[in-house]
């Protein structure tokens, strides 16, 4: 019993807002608490690390396979080299070919008149051979005994040497058409084997180029796909790293949210309780909104959260903003409304000239109001899309964004 009491008047003592904030620093229905916010970053942070290591290994796989693609290219390139050389060595070839299949015919040819020229001269040896069997040739003595006159014996002398030179030239042409038939036949079968020498070297270089080649290019289509497939699943990694950072970045803007609300609470109540500080006049006309620094500095584009436009100036949370110039509120959008910029104020000073001061953890003026050069008019927070307390100033000239610099 005495323990309830305790309790109930520990929440009776307790402040309004630190009470109604209690479910940020314990689980609750209304929201999450700052554990579980720091237990999800952490969450967040090691599946970061652990895509990025997926992606160092899946870069230095795909430099490997790059590496073994250029490697094979190489040799590929030195194959062609060589292919295009065995081809020109194969044109020879083929040129020498057509030059032995000429020989080959004129051979053959060649071969068939020596044939034909030892039929003849066989058939006349034949003949002659036969003639002389049946003609009972004279001899010496009995062609001087029956010549008549010397006269005679000369003429009858001289018949007798000329058949004896005939029957020589016959068997001459006999014996040498047949050495000239056993030479053409040797030549032709020396041709002949020449022939298919060169036509199965000719096939074999032309396999083995063409063999290595293909076996090279499958390799190298194998590696080209399998890095390709590295590539996509390295895009995925990165897709999801970029997902999980966004989230993270969620994380820890409501982190910071929650921590500012409670650091305010526990300073003593609502924000905006810091002092304004002096007034910190600049060179164009204007004053400072707030005393700090520039965290994110003036450019034309917004690419990055460090480059975009106006300025950032980084004040703790609940700083009050001063009114750079003499004005009207023209625009003031709550968070729900203004998406990244939070909760966001519009000051016209000109009829071209205005300023806007982005991320107010809450308003300090109100809408169509007048306000004068340093009256305060909000409080810097960091609502809408922000990782840390700070306010985003903005100059406008007809509703375009210009360098704030020029005018502070």
């Amino acid at each position: 019993m005495r323990l309830r009491l305790l309790i109930l008047c520990a929440f009776a003592v307790l402040p309004f807002g630190l009470w109604a904030l209690s479910p940020l620093v314990s689980s609750g229905a209304s929201g999450p608490s700052l554990n579980e916010v720091q237990s999800k970053i952490r969450q967040k942070e090691r599946q970061i690390g652990a895509k990025k290591g997926t992606e160092r290994v899946l870069t230095t796989d795909i430099s490997r396979y790059t590496s073994r693609i250029r490697d094979l290219q190489g040799r590929i390139t030195g194959l062609q080299r060589r292919q295009q050389a065995i081809q020109t060595d194969l044109d020879a070839k083929r040129s020498e070919l057509v030059r032995v299949q000429d020989q080959l015919r004129d051979e053959r040819a060649r071969l068939t008149r020596l044939k034909g020229r030892l039929v003849v001269s066989r058939r006349a040896l034949a003949t002659r051979l036969v003639e002389l069997y049946k003609a009972d040739r004279p001899d010496l003595i009995t062609v001087v005994l029956d010549s008549n006159s010397f006269a005679d014996l000369l003429e009858r002398g001289e018949f007798l040497r000329r058949i004896s030179d005939n029957d020589r030239r016959i068997v001459a042409a006999v014996k040498t058409a047949k050495a000239d038939a056993q030479a053409t036949t040797t030549r032709l079968a020396g041709l002949e084997a020449r022939q298919q020498k060169v036509a199965a070297t000719i096939l074999t270089r032309r396999d083995e180029v063409a063999g290595v080649k293909n076996d090279l290019v499958s390799a190298r289509s194998g590696y080209e796909r399998t890095r390709a497939g590295r590539q996509n699943l390295l895009s995925s990694v990165r897709g999801q790293r970029h997902a999980l950072e966004d989230d993270l970045g969620e994380l820890q803007d409501q982190q910071a949210k929650i921590q500012a609300r409670l650091a305010d609470i526990a300073s003593g109540g609502s924000a905006g309780t810091l002092p304004a500080g002096p007034i910190k006049p600049g060179s164009g006309g204007m004053i400072w909104p707030v005393n700090g620094p520039i965290t994110s500095p003036f450019c034309e584009t917004r690419a990055w959260e460090s480059c975009h436009p106006g300025i950032d100036i980084g004040v703790p949370s609940g700083t009050p903003i001063r009114a750079a110039a003499s004005g009207k509120v023209v625009l003031m959008q709550p968070e729900s409304a203004s998406g990244g910029y939070g909760n966001f104020t519009c000051v016209q000073h000109t009829s071209s000239m205005s300023t806007c001061y982005a991320h107010q953890s809450r308003f300090g003026t109100s809408m169509g109001a007048s306000v004068t050069q340093g009256q305060v008019i909000g409080y810097v927070g960091c609502t809408g899309r922000c990782y840390g307390d700070h306010l985003h100033f903005e100059v406008r000239i007809n509703g375009s964004v210009v360098n704030p610099l020029n005018y502070l």
